[in-house]
């Protein structure tokens, strides 16, 4: 899950308009609004934890519901690997009428984080409807998108709506935890042709509010960084306590440590981050604003890059970082250590490498006899997908219809999704506006996660709308 960090700072936009509140109570459900609010709290009661869930169970019902609606068994792929049973997804295929126009991919993924009922005010794995939200685990991150690609294919199916473009659908796991069993991109390194698309739709944009009801900004992931930890470790041969000396491994690695906060990795921009900073920086009439588009005008401005880097967030979305996160060393208190590491986590810029990253950490931790070692799993490359006309004009369009005011600006994600494996095997990803969150993060990956009942329903109509979109133009 995104994780899309960058969409969040799209708040910091100042908007001249005065917007409705997008928090109104919902009427009575339409028909088909029910089926789609009972799929929806299925998906959600469906535990599909790493620790005591089941990704396989969730992708058999959603097959159910597929061929209930009409898709044939040749249009459905239930996939899942020996060594891990319930870690299974689906593909799911409605064929396009063209012969010239690529298909294109609906992305989501079925496990979500785990969560202890007794840390809950609610059970996790029952959706609850309060106070204008429906509260569950997973019903931000992400099956409320997963729940509207399922409905989006079953409506299309039923109502015989036949796309030029072919519409796949991939619900995967393992994107929520580091060393699970990741269905995306085994899809991608072992059967590519069953996901090939010319692009794909996932989670990572969507809408922001000012907590209080009112829509501020839509935004589209087009890009993100790529997350590599790597291992640091110095080793020693040890000795009685009782005569310590400076040659010490605890001692030598907390020096390092110091080196990796002070390093400052050189300043970049993409496409997208580059026109985020120049219409975000455009959107605020204050000193900020005006260096951000300074800084999107001229990259050797170095009093706006100062200036913009004071906010960790922009700081983030223009260079890689790296931060320690884990620490072990030492084997008895009354002895010198023999041994001391460190985990650091690097959020990676589009277009830098795992070895790269290796080699810079390197040359400023500057210590020999320092180990620097990446951690499996490897992650590709991240490679930003352009900001395609025939992509974000349609989202533009269905913005301004559902959201009269309210600007679509293109983030990139310091986090991370699933999206980068297809974007090593060349399909661009897209993370696509719809729904909203608070400023708070509505507790994704935290306790009592909810989504805001509108934005459920509304999100649901904006998606369908907008695969219809994409679906039929050349």
């Amino acid at each position: 899950m995104p994780k899309c960090l960058a969409a969040a700072l799209a708040l910091a936009i100042v908007l001249p308009v005065s917007l409705p509140a997008q928090e109104a109570a919902m009427g009575p459900l339409r028909p088909d609004q029910a089926v789609f609010r009972d799929l929806y709290k299925e998906l959600v009661e469906t535990n599909t934890t790493l620790s005591s869930g089941s990704c396989t169970l969730a992708a058999e019902r959603i097959a159910a519901h597929l061929k209930a609606a009409g898709f044939a068994d040749q249009d459905l792929t239930l996939f899942s690997e020996p060594e891990h049973p319930k870690e299974g997804g689906i593909v799911a295929v409605l064929p396009g009428t063209s012969k010239t126009a690529k298909p294109m991919l609906l992305l989501g993924h079925l496990d979500v984080v785990e969560a202890r009922r007794a840390d809950w005010s609610r059970d996790p794995f029952t959706l609850v409807e309060e106070n204008g939200y429906f509260y569950g685990r997973g019903t931000a991150d992400m099956k409320g998108m997963d729940a509207t690609w399922v409905d989006a294919l079953m409506r299309f199916r039923r109502a015989g709506f036949h796309p030029k473009r072919t519409i796949k659908m991939a619900l995967t796991c393992g994107e929520e935890t580091t060393y699970a069993f990741n269905g995306a991109e085994w899809r991608a390194k072992n059967r590519p042709e069953l996901i090939a698309a010319a692009f794909a739709l996932n989670e990572g944009g969507g809408g922001r509010t000012d907590g209080h009801g009112k829509l501020l900004v839509e935004s589209m992931q087009v890009g993100e960084k790529a997350s590599q930890n790597y291992r640091l470790e110095t080793v020693n041969p040890g000795g009685h306590s009782s005569i310590p000396i400076r040659d010490n491994a605890i001692y030598e690695l907390a020096d390092a440590l110091v080196k990796v906060r002070d390093y400052e990795f050189p300043m970049k921009f993409t496409e997208t981050t580059r026109t985020y900073f120049a219409k975000a920086g455009a959107a605020r009439d204050d000193e900020l604003g005006h260096a951000m588009v300074a800084l999107a005008n001229n990259p050797e401005d170095q009093a706006a890059a100062a200036l913009v880097s004071r906010d960790r967030g922009y700081h983030s979305m223009l260079r890689t970082t790296c931060v320690a996160t884990l620490l072990d060393g030492g084997h008895a208190n009354n002895a010198l250590p023999q041994r001391a590491g460190a985990n650091v986590n690097c959020r990676i810029f589009p277009g830098e490498t795992v070895e790269g990253t290796r080699a810079a950490l390197t040359t400023a931790i500057d210590d020999p006899r320092l180990t620097i070692t990446p951690v499996p799993p490897v992650r590709p490359v991240a490679r930003p997908p352009p900001l395609d006309p025939k992509i974000i004009g349609p989202a533009e369009k269905l913005v301004a219809k559902y959201f009269p005011g309210v600007p679509l600006v293109p983030t990139m994600s310091t986090g991370a999704t699933d999206g980068i494996y297809l974007e090593a095997i060349g399909i661009p990803v897209y993370g696509v506006p719809g729904a909203w969150g608070d400023p708070d993060g509505n507790g994704a990956h935290g306790l009592n996660e909810r989504r805001s009942v509108r934005a459920v329903f509304v999100g649901r109509d904006f998606l369908t709308d907008l695969i219809k979109a994409y679906a039929n133009a050349n």
